[in-house]
């Protein structure tokens, strides 16, 4: 990997991104809610499902498609596939934490110099940008491999649920590091290669809808989503 794509990895990937994730829990909070999870044991039980059901099943395919319709060029496609995204979304919630954290990262994206033109308008003219269709959009510019920006994806949302569950649990800093650890090790076993392909997507998380679409009545809550 070149040094100067690592180091835009790297700023995408850091939790000081100033794109609101630090308010979404992404349906974690319900589950904690609901005694779901309750511990470190049951922490990384439930990202280690979230990843298999649906970041890796559908979310990641997903973008890897806006990624290669963002490098040949196809803003019809792009605009598709983040339409057909918002719409699998589990919850008003979740759909609104893509939205949100998309626009803020479209916002700043297009206010970073030396963002090719044809990027910059194609993403204006899309109504509702989600977080997967900006951020392959900012990869792909700058020239990030699509395994590298996988990688860097899945780390920035596992890290954002331990820093949930470290507020809301809540748990200890070392369990939190001991969750990462793992999910580290699980995160590199993947490659963009071994994503599916076509419409051979699946985003069957029943638990995960239930659960997110209850936190939008839940009395006393931290987070957006």
């Amino acid at each position: 990997m070149k040094s100067m794509a690592l180091i835009r990895l790297l700023q995408l990937s850091s939790q000081a991104l100033p794109i609101g994730g630090y308010s979404h829990s992404q349906g974690l909070e319900a589950a904690i809610d609901q005694r779901v999870v309750t511990d470190e044991s049951s922490l990384l039980r439930w990202i280690s499902d979230v990843l298999e059901f649906s970041m890796n099943s559908f979310e990641v395919p997903s973008m890897l498609s806006m990624a290669a319709a963002w490098a040949r060029n196809d803003p019809g496609a792009i605009a598709a596939l983040n339409e057909d995204f918002l719409a699998t979304r589990e919850s008003a919630e979740i759909r609104a934490a893509a939205v949100q954290m998309g626009f803020s990262l479209c916002l700043l994206v297009c206010t970073l110099p030396h963002q090719p033109p044809g990027v910059i308008g194609t993403l204006r003219s899309i109504r509702e940008p989600s977080l997967p269709c900006v951020w392959s959009a900012a990869t792909t510019a700058w020239e990030i491999e699509p395994r590298d920006s996988v990688l860097g994806y899945l780390w920035t949302w596992a890290e954002n649920q331990v820093l949930v569950a470290m507020k809301a649990v809540p748990i200890g800093q070392s369990a939190g590091q001991r969750v990462l650890l793992a999910m580290g090790s699980r995160i590199a076993e993947h490659s963009s290669d071994d994503y599916c392909k076509g419409d051979d997507y699946s985003n069957f998380s029943p638990g995960l809808a239930i659960l997110s679409s209850q936190h939008e009545t839940q009395y006393s809550r931290l987070f957006r989503s």
